[in-house]
């Protein structure tokens, strides 16, 4: 079984798993970082959203044979080490989450937005939002926490 070395979360990580292995399960069954959800596994909704070398990427249909040359993905879990990321704060201020289940991805989905467009419009943050699917429709209040997040970084 190949070896792969994957830098997560500024650390770097070792596994053992087969060719094509897709980056999700090992994200969640080999590393135990269970932050990032499965929601369609064809890259739709959202839920699987992490950053790879700074942008957003959908982690159900990337392989682990791509991962191993220095780039550096960065989950939910390493957002922030206390959950007190702007993005993390605003959520909770404004009650963004209805269930919960996609909001790891669109925290994540946010963050990049903010990382490179720290004041954007409403138009401009609906516009990057789109392809993060919310089930319970939170939309407005994913918006509202984008923009408190903004104002509070």
């Amino acid at each position: 079984m190949p070896s792969y070395t994957l830098s997560i979360n500024d650390q770097n990580h070792t596994v053992e798993v087969d060719k094509g292995t897709s980056l999700l399960w090992v994200l969640r069954e080999h590393l135990g970082l269970t932050g990032t959800k499965y929601g369609c596994g064809i890259a739709q909704c959202g839920a699987c959203t992490i950053h790879v070398d700074g942008s957003p990427m959908k982690a159900c249909v990337l392989s682990v044979d791509d991962f191993s040359k220095g780039e550096r993905i960065k989950t939910i879990e390493g957002l922030s080490e206390r959950g007190d990321h702007p993005l993390q704060k605003a959520w909770v201020e404004v009650q963004a989450p209805q269930c919960g289940y996609c909001h790891s991805g669109q925290i994540m989905q946010a963050a990049a937005l903010l990382e490179n467009n720290p004041s954007p419009s409403k138009e401009e943050i609906k516009a990057h939002m789109n392809g993060n699917i919310c089930r319970c429709g939170t939309y407005l209040r994913i918006v509202q926490a984008i923009q408190l997040a903004a104002q509070n970084q």
